[in-house]
């Protein structure tokens, strides 16, 4: 295969893909490690795909390295943000003992839930306030406030946090692919995402259309960790994938 050839079709896979491995590669095209690495590199310095550890990623991909405000996120995707939200809140049951993530989508939802028969935990302030406001019983982890999300993290808001086992949970996300799975910036946020979730039955992950094709550098759950609730697919790549809902097809 001549070599134009081999970085056209590395290119295709890629477009279709959004990432793959080199071994995968060099399966596929057969031939050696080592060839597809030296084409990688080419087409990396050419802007043609972003290599990484292990193989690459297409261009398409976003990489966000930092949260926004919560004043700077009220602002984005309200409308999808609440038909999403009004989705997955007839998703709780009497009964249910519910986790809800801090986020601005996670804060749509606590604007219209309606069940007041389930127990609640949450490590949003503003979560925690407004569940109590419409007499909700909710508990709230001690820890570290970060003043940017008004999340509570860190250390001992994981111990507590680990201590309990939900029936139903809810998280946001700043990005997601199937590779690299569901991400956000900051390493003590995503352990509270991560022990909360491997703590509860039926996991969602709240998040409208521009988290798809995002990466940002920490992962705290594997894409088939959770099923998606999302306003709309915007990359048929996904339409594959079976645990996505879209609520404004």
């Amino acid at each position: 295969m001549l070599t134009e050839e081999r970085r056209k079709m590395i290119l295709d896979i890629l477009e279709k893909e959004g990432a793959v491995s080199v071994q995968e590669l060099a399966m596929r095209l057969d031939t050696s490690a080592a060839t597809v690495r030296r084409d990688l590199t080419q087409l990396d310095s050419m802007g043609k795909l972003v290599k990484v550890h292990g193989g690459a990623t297409s261009v398409s991909l976003q990489y966000v390295t930092h949260d926004m405000s919560m004043e700077e996120k009220y602002v984005l995707h309200t409308e999808e943000k609440r038909a999403i939200a009004e989705y997955a809140a007839p998703l709780i049951r009497p009964n249910d003992f519910v986790y809800i993530d801090a986020g601005t989508t996670t804060e749509m939802l606590v604007d219209v839930i309606e069940e007041k028969q389930a127990i609640y935990m949450t490590n949003s302030m503003v979560h925690a306030r407004k569940l109590s406001q419409k007499g909700c019983r909710v508990y709230l982890p001690g820890g570290e406030v970060k003043q940017l999300t008004e999340a509570i993290i860190g250390g001992e808001a994981a111990d507590f946090i680990r201590s309990y086992h939900f029936t139903i949970g809810f998280w946001g996300t700043n990005g997601v692919t199937v590779e690299s799975g569901f991400t956000t910036p900051e390493p003590h946020e995503a352990l509270i995402k991560k022990i909360s979730m491997e703590n509860t039955a039926r996991r969602y992950v709240l998040m409208d259309r521009s988290k798809f094709n995002v990466v940002a550098p920490v992962t705290f759950a594997k894409y088939t960790d959770a099923e998606i609730i999302t306003d709309m697919i915007p990359d048929v790549r996904f339409g594959k994938q079976k645990n996505i809902v879209e609520v404004m097809k």
